[in-house]
């Protein structure tokens, strides 16, 4: 084609569709022709848009807002329409170092390892258990148990009571095996140290919850003179975790108080089996155990243990002022102070069952009437969410994570301050005395704790655990980054110093001045 001939195009004629519209190439038929839209709302029948490719040719679909309102209508499709759950985590391989151990010491901490244990391997999660043990069990839930070597505090009488050093070959190449996503560790103690080491040296993330308000026991026990080298410690673990878990905000703010590093700092979500621990339990032959067979007996309890930092002596003035009410108090559990406890509550209604377990604990728990707490150094305080669980009113000192749990006084609950016993004993008084405001306080508190199931509680700390992953993978970034601006740093002091002192050699030393130019002016 030359440069002046005229350029043609073929153009194929419109379809009779597009004519209809003036020749502009839009086309807007209606594959319902005469049917309004009141009348296809009416008959359940969605308006339809018509496509066409310029050939005379018309697909069908539906109108643009005939598509947003089907889409709306899924949304609130009944709930008997399959929805898919949403992604879970990807399974993890999760070291737990535990001490005292959760097979033979009995603690809230028992309690909620126990759990997290069964939790993380009921969703698929890889566990091995390191722990200080007697007779440990193989497996426990499917989780492997490595037992280390322990020993016991020379002050406080608890065989059960184990702590260790950690240090392990057989630990050590298990975790070189197996390789673990997470390191999880209690704290305080002494075997945090040692999981300490092993994930700095393998890179592994570390979580550390701490579990025991040690500073607070250390002038019952010993000298109050370690308290400030217990906080350095403390301190210690919170720095080198990637997380620090605690179980109650209060534990927080008293961590974040003592100059422990706050942003890695959470919270352990509350939980409690409230199939376990359940009004059900009920039962005549427990009461009577439990009230020394007085049928009309009020029956104040305390589940746990019996030792000298759990404030026990302090409910002898709350139990003489009931003297005119038929309220008796039973202690269930164990523990290195209760012969001295038996001494000091002789001559009143009080009974000790000894440790309980199974359906037994279960049954003291919904057999009793009112839970008493005066422990002042509880993190948590598991055994007041047990007793809510069974239908009980708790009156507890507001101190520790207590405050966490009774977290709406007067309602599922009563708290004293701390060292107002007289306080304490009104409270008590009001609940042994009107059997409705008891029972009314107790459906309350079991309806609250039904929110706190454990499904709940190990998503939460698996999301946390995924948490430190994140925060360990960060961190190496700029720790590696750092490490290169140090010696970088370092490598440029070194050049400077060697310069610096050629220089001053060069300069002393009279061979050298002789070959130094001289000044032309001269």
């Amino acid at each position: 084609m030359s440069g002046g001939q005229a350029r043609t195009t073929s153009r194929k004629p419109l379809p009779a569709c597009h004519k209809a519209q003036g020749g502009t190439g839009a086309c807007n038929a209606q594959a319902q022709p005469g049917i309004s839209m009141a009348q296809l709302k009416a008959e359940g029948r969605a308006p339809l848009a018509v496509l066409c490719g310029g050939n005379g040719v018309h697909k069908a679909r539906p109108a643009a807002h005939s598509v947003a309102v089907q889409a709306s209508a899924a949304l609130a499709a009944p709930p008997d329409v399959p929805v898919l759950p949403a992604p879970a985590t990807p399974p993890k391989n999760v070291f737990v170092f535990i001490e005292p151990s959760p097979f033979s010491h009995v603690s809230g901490m028992k309690i909620r390892f126990s759990n997290l244990i069964k939790g993380l391997r009921e969703v698929g999660d890889d566990v091995t258990v390191v722990t200080p043990c007697i007779n440990p069990p193989r497996t426990f839930h499917g989780a492997k148990v490595v037992s280390v070597l322990g020993f016991s505090l020379p002050f406080y009488n608890s065989p059960t009571l184990l702590l260790s050093l950690g240090l392990s070959v057989r630990v050590l190449w298990r975790l070189l095996t197996h390789r673990p996503d997470v390191i999880h560790v209690s704290s305080p103690g002494f075997l945090v140290f040692a999981a300490t080491l092993y994930a700095k040296l393998l890179a592994i993330p570390l979580v550390v919850s701490y579990h025991t308000h040690i500073p607070e026991y250390i002038p019952m026990y010993t000298w109050k003179g370690l308290v400030e080298p217990m906080w350095k410690i403390i301190r210690f673990n919170v720095l080198m975790a990637d997380l620090t878990l605690v179980p109650s905000k209060t534990m927080k703010l008293e961590l974040a108080r003592n100059r422990c590093r706050s942003q890695r700092i959470d919270v352990w979500q509350q939980a409690v089996d409230t199939d376990v621990f359940n009004p059900v339990f009920r039962s005549a032959d427990m009461r009577a155990r439990m009230s020394g067979g007085r049928p009309d007996a009020v029956i104040l309890t305390y589940v746990g243990r019996l030792g000298a930092e759990k404030n026990l002596e302090a409910l002898k003035g709350v139990l003489q002022s009931l003297a005119d009410t038929p309220a008796c108090l039973c202690f269930v559990g164990d523990g290195p102070a209760r012969r001295d406890l038996e001494r000091h509550f002789e001559g009143l209604p009080v009974y000790f069952t000894g440790m309980l377990k199974g359906e037994e604990l279960s049954s003291a728990y919904a057999s009793a009437d009112v839970f008493v707490m005066p422990s002042e150094t509880e993190t948590l305080g598991f055994v007041a969410l047990e007793a809510m669980a069974s239908g009980l009113p708790v009156v507890a000192v507001a101190a520790g994570g207590l405050v966490d749990i009774v977290t709406q006084p007067g309602v599922i609950g009563h708290l004293y301050a701390s060292g107002d016993y007289a306080r304490a004993a009104a409270l008590t008084r009001g609940l042994v005395v009107d059997e409705g405001a008891r029972v009314a306080m107790g459906a309350a508190a079991r309806a609250h704790v039904e929110k706190l199931g454990w499904q709940a509680a190990i998503r939460r700390i698996r999301d946390q655990y995924q948490r430190a992953i994140h925060t360990f993978r960060a961190h190496k970034r700029f720790r590696w980054v750092a490490i290169r601006v140090f010696f970088t740093r370092m490598l440029h002091a070194l050049v400077a110093a060697v310069q610096w002192l050629v220089n001053a050699v060069v300069y002393r030393l009279d061979y050298a001045r002789r070959f130094r130019p001289r000044s032309t002016y001269g």
